[in-house]
């Protein structure tokens, strides 16, 4: 098995924490390693770090290369130009094709929470142990929803078309739902057919391939004039020529949804996507108890998320509060409009303010 981390992404609702120039995939949000470490290292006890790749941009080579020293520099797979994931992960398919074997794909985040890692171990041996008997499938792993989120993707799949693998169900998917808003999301939350999407993918080589050429043809042209290309002199004048011309969709609405193998399996991960603050805070901590990073002293307060630098950050009878302090920018929001961050580092970038971005 191949492993695709995925490391290209601008985390902008995790700002000023999360910059243009080192996107929380690079940042210490959880523990005293990197989001990006903390997803290659919860692989490592069952897997090798060969058989482990990096997709991300170009300008975020060299960090990478600091992050994981051991990686060999041929694991780092350096994209042109910012296209959608499925563009990335046939630029993968397009280098690991060419290497000979048709071995089983999977797709990674590089920014998600896992607290139950053995479980994660335990459903891709599940999913490759499927995959090695219906090789033309393609798998999505989902996780059951603790309550109405809003911020998360969701997976709606066929309740009475399953498959039973090591007593795990693969059931088919029937659509994928982007981030829904509060009503609906409390509606998917009470329907048994649900799961939030992880975004973690297992196929085979070969299938994903097939599907390009089926559903996204222009950009199947373009993985095989890669394909050609790869580990020869041209391999990176194609690529600047051919990426970038690539279809700017995502992966779920290209290609998985359209087609009749695509299946889901439920895992109990302990899982969440950290793609706000206030999400970061309630995976780590129970409501109305304080996440706090750096120096703080409180009277009175109920659950905040305090991110200090250097500075004493100090708070009375407060509620429901994010607040975030580095060198440069302090952000102060109520826990539950954090999704708004990324409106900020618009009009940021509107006004012309790059240096905050």
């Amino acid at each position: 098995m191949k492993f695709l981390i995925l490391a290209g992404g601008k985390g902008t609702r995790l700002w000023p924490v999360s910059r243009k120039n080192k996107p929380k995939q690079f940042q210490k949000l959880i523990s005293d390693k990197t989001m990006l470490q903390e997803t290659v290292n919860r692989l490592l006890s069952d897997y090798s770090l060969k058989d482990v790749y990096i997709a991300t941009n170009d300008s975020y080579v060299d960090e990478i290369e600091k992050e994981l020293p051991k990686l060999s520099v041929d694991n780092i797979i350096g994209e042109p130009a910012f296209r959608e994931r499925a563009s990335c992960i046939a630029l993968a398919s397009a280098i690991f094709s060419k290497e000979g074997k048709d071995e089983i794909m999977a797709v990674f985040p590089s920014d998600h929470y896992i607290k139950k890692e053995k479980e994660l171990l335990r459903a891709l041996k599940d999913a490759e142990s499927f995959l090695n008997d219906n090789p033309d499938y393609l798998v999505a792993v989902g996780v059951k929803p603790t309550g109405p989120e809003t911020g998360y993707g969701y997976i709606k799949y066929e309740v009475d078309n399953t498959s039973e693998k090591n007593s795990q169900k693969f059931c088919k998917v029937e659509r994928f739902i982007e981030k829904p808003d509060l009503k609906t999301a409390k509606e998917y939350y009470q329907e048994k057919n649900f799961l939030w999407n992880t975004s973690i993918y297992l196929w085979k080589t070969s299938a994903i391939i097939s599907r390009f050429k089926k559903f996204i043809p222009d950009s199947y042209e373009r993985l095989c004039r890669i394909r050609k290309a790869v580990g020869t002199s041209e391999f990176q004048n194609v690529l600047k020529k051919e990426y970038p011309l690539m279809d700017m969709i995502s992966v779920e609405y290209g290609i998985l949804e359209n087609d009749d193998k695509t299946v889901v399996v439920s895992a109990d991960l302990g899982w969440s996507d950290v793609g706000s603050w206030s999400v970061l805070k309630d995976s780590l901590i129970s409501k109305d108890s304080h996440f706090v990073k750096g120096e703080h002293l409180d009277v009175g307060s109920k659950n905040l998320l305090v991110y200090g630098s250097k500075k004493l950050i100090t708070t009375v009878g407060l509620k429901d509060l994010i607040i975030v302090d580095t060198d440069d920018a302090i952000l102060i929001c109520d826990k539950n409009n954090s999704q708004l961050v990324k409106t900020v580092v618009e009009k940021l970038e509107k006004d012309g303010k790059i240096k905050l971005l």
